[in-house]
């Protein structure tokens, strides 16, 4: 067994501790050695102090027996020597002596000797002594041992220990810190610094406090668990953790006044914790509250608003169009977008980061550090007014925060011009908690959003029953494909000069119940929530459904043509979604025709355009609605598969009226016919109108003049009564008869 063993090995155990035992008396260390050996020890001899020396450097053992007087080297020197040997300064050493003066005893614990025997016969006597030596030396390697682990434990968990020895009637006393208390304080081991010199480190706002908590201390004999700041000599700020009790051992001894204790630095885990509340809090794009700290800011703000009767607003404001820069330049520049917008947001309100989720303490007026602008998500964003005195306060706080987001932002080198719609709701006007609030001027930031965006709205019962309207609307939309709700009519294309129907335009209307609701009242909802995709994959299955019947009943191919939203040009099973619904319906793909807005077309032209191609090769007919509103250039007329134009109604209605309208129909007429393009005009509704339009060379036509859109079964009652029976105000008045013929060629054509 080495001398590490004695760490964890017990000498009772199956082990044999090893004796380095030293006699220049061969008989003596004959006799003595096998009277160990017999008792359960490993025995090494050596016969002087020499070649004792020169086997502790080779070999471990457990304890060593000396002989004290040896010839050469002694037992004192040997000892000496032994004492300054690396690892032997704690070996276990007996010094085995014929004399029994006192001068030799005390020589001996003098040159490091851990006991003294006196030689005898009596062997048993020895071995006990060893014996003891052995534990007690076992006990002080693990004393050691534990030590070392609590100050590697200490050390790891920054941590130390102190004493403190308060004078009765004064804070003055002895305190006594470990060495890993100093080092956490700056200090060098053995410091002792005073009471006043430590609580010197405390800043000055949070010194009275500590005091008082020191007091109460020693008034109660209570414990004292606290976090504590302390900034070090180098300027370094530290949070300590500090516990201290009464000491048991103390009071039991009748003194009343010391108390131990720990100290802990717990600025890395503080910080720690600072940053997961921040992150719990805060908004980590902008760095505003969060919809968390938010409600819980309103909530606060609400129970003082209570309690002192005054009125508290909340603003909820959205981003106007944010979708279509998110989707232009990317989320990289969205969200530098929304960094810009929080930071001018921030400063039109009394913005404070300090308050989270802690007690409004320091006044009356204390709850108005409430007051901020956080980020409710996405780009909605929500300014808190803890108080204000009149509605006006708020409109006032709104405005400001419009004419803050009206310069432009600059957002990866493009100019970007951001407006918002914010809705006004007051407490308790409004409603009695946070969630009414909240949906109530959700309702009116929507109506600030139908008034033309970029204004505030205060919300009103008036627009909370429009907003539940709304709702309504939109849960039964999503319902009205399932309860077959949908319906398509249909307004005819005439030719005026033949008399004849070239085509129709499938337009989409739902029978709410008894009511049949315009298209201008649920298309832009059915767009917002997606919904109008099924709509228009339905539209097309229904129109090509209906051309099948018509052939059937009218004996001739009528082509039907459908509005499709942008979006639905970009899914890559448009082409094979009409293909099915023909092959299905058995009609050609030359009678479908696809209408697509100029605005939608030039906006999202590379998405698109691969699938018009597709559908143009196919034989589906392709056009551009509402043509003259947008923003064509000629060079992507030229490439583009279409095959028509449609005339905006704005123009046919000033015609004759604005010179201006007269002008963009005659431009429009000629770059259809220079590119081969068929020309129809919308939104005729008078004879005027209509020869006006003949006279520029318009040959296809719709509007009210011929008919309204119809249902199926009247637009074939239609057909017959008006078409066949030429029986109508506007028939033979288009053009002379004689270029009916040629007119009527020409559309066929």
């Amino acid at each position: 067994m080495s001398v590490a063993s004695a760490f964890v090995d017990d000498t009772s155990g199956p082990g044999r501790p090893v004796v380095l035992l030293v006699d220049d008396d061969e008989v003596n260390l004959m006799i003595t050695s096998l009277s160990l050996r017999d008792r359960g020890f490993e025995v090494i001899e050596a016969a002087g102090g020499e070649q004792a020396l020169d086997i502790l450097v080779k070999t471990a053992v457990d304890i060593v027996v000396l002989d004290a007087v040896m010839p050469g080297l002694d037992g004192f020197a040997t000892c000496v020597r032994l004492r300054a040997m690396p690892t032997r300064e704690h070996l276990p050493v007996l010094m085995l002596t014929g004399l029994d003066d006192e001068a030799s005893i005390r020589r001996a614990y003098e040159v490091g000797a851990t006991d003294f025997f006196v030689k005898s016969p009596q062997w048993s006597l020895l071995e006990g002594r060893l014996r003891y030596l052995l534990r007690s030396s076992r006990t002080r390697h693990e004393l050691v041992r534990s030590r070392a682990r609590l100050a590697r434990a200490q050390d790891l968990a920054r941590m130390g220990s102190f004493d403190w020895h308060p004078l009765r009637d004064r804070w003055e006393g002895q305190l006594e810190f470990s060495d890993e208390v100093l080092r956490l304080l700056g200090m060098p081991p053995g410091a002792r610094p005073t009471l006043k010199k430590v609580l010197r480190m405390v800043p000055r706002g949070e010194r009275d406090l500590l005091l008082r908590r020191f007091k109460d201390m020693r008034e109660h004999r209570s414990v004292l668990a606290t976090d504590v700041v302390l900034v070090l000599d180098d300027g370094r700020r530290r949070v300590m953790h500090v516990e201290a009790e009464p000491d048991a051992d103390a009071e039991l001894a009748g003194d009343l006044q010391v108390y131990t204790g720990i100290v802990q630095d717990v600025t890395d885990r503080r910080t720690a914790e600072d940053k997961i509340r921040h992150l719990a809090n805060y908004d980590m794009l902008t760095g505003l509250p969060n919809r968390r700290q938010l409600i819980w800011r309103a909530e606060k703000a609400i129970d003082y608003a209570a309690r002192y009767g005054h009125l508290c607003a909340l603003l909820l404001i959205d981003l106007d169009r944010f979708k279509v820069i998110n989707d232009t330049l990317g989320h990289a520049a969205g969200d530098e977008l929304l960094g810009e917008v929080a930071h001018r947001l921030r400063a039109c309100v009394r913005h404070n980061d300090r308050v989270v989720e802690a007690a409004v303490d320091g006044g009356i007026r204390a709850h108005r550090t409430l007051e901020s602008v956080g980020r409710l998500g996405g780009d909605e964003f929500v300014a808190l007014l803890p108080e204000i005195a009149h509605e006006d306060d708020a409109q006032i706080v709104a405005q400001r925060i419009l004419e803050a987001l009206h310069p432009p932002i600059h957002v990866g080198q493009q100019e970007c011009f951001v407006t918002a719609s914010v809705g006004v709701a007051l407490f308790p006007r409004d409603g009695k908690s946070v969630l009414d609030l909240l949906r109530n001027s959700d309702v009116a930031m929507y109506a600030a959003k139908e008034a033309g965006r970029n204004v505030a709205a205060v919300f009103s019962p008036n627009l909370s029953h429009r907003g539940k309207e709304r709702l309504a609307l939109e849960s039964d939309l999503h319902k009205s494909l399932e309860r077959d709700e949908l319906v398509l009519f249909y307004q005819p294309k005439i030719e005026p000069g033949s008399v004849s129907m070239v085509g129709v335009e499938a337009l989409m209307r739902w029978r709410r119940g008894n009511t049949l609701v315009p298209p201008g009242d649920f298309i832009p909802l059915a767009e917002e929530s997606g919904l109008i995709i099924p709509m228009s994959e339905w539209a097309l299955r229904e129109a090509t459904r209906q051309t099948r019947l018509w052939q059937e009943h009218l004996g001739r191919d009528v082509s039907i043509a459908v509005n499709l939203p942008t979006r639905l040009f970009s899914r890559p099973d448009l082409v094979g979604h009409i293909e099915s619904c023909a092959r299905a319906n058995g009609v050609p793909l030359s009678l479908i025709q696809l209408e697509i807005t100029e605005t939608g077309l030039m906006k999202n032209i590379g998405s698109v355009l691969s699938a018009m191609q597709q559908l143009h090769e196919g034989g589906v007919k392709i056009s551009v609605d509402d043509f003259g509103t947008g923003y064509s250039s000629l060079s992507y007329l030229t490439s583009l598969p279409i095959s028509e134009l449609k005339i905006d109604g704005s123009f046919v209605r000033k015609l004759g009226q604005s010179a201006q309208s007269n002008a963009v129909a005659t431009a429009i007429v000629a770059l259809a016919g220079s590119l081969d393009l068929t020309v129809v005009a919308e939104g005729v509704e008078t004879i005027e109108q209509m020869q006006t339009l003949w006279r520029l060379g318009c040959r296809q036509m719709q509007g009210f003049l011929f008919s309204r859109a119809l249902p199926a079964d009247q637009l074939e009652r239609w057909f017959e009564e008006t078409l066949l029976a030429r029986h109508a105000a506007w028939i033979g008045v288009a053009a002379p008869p004689e270029s009916s013929h040629r007119s009527a060629a020409a559309s066929r054509n």
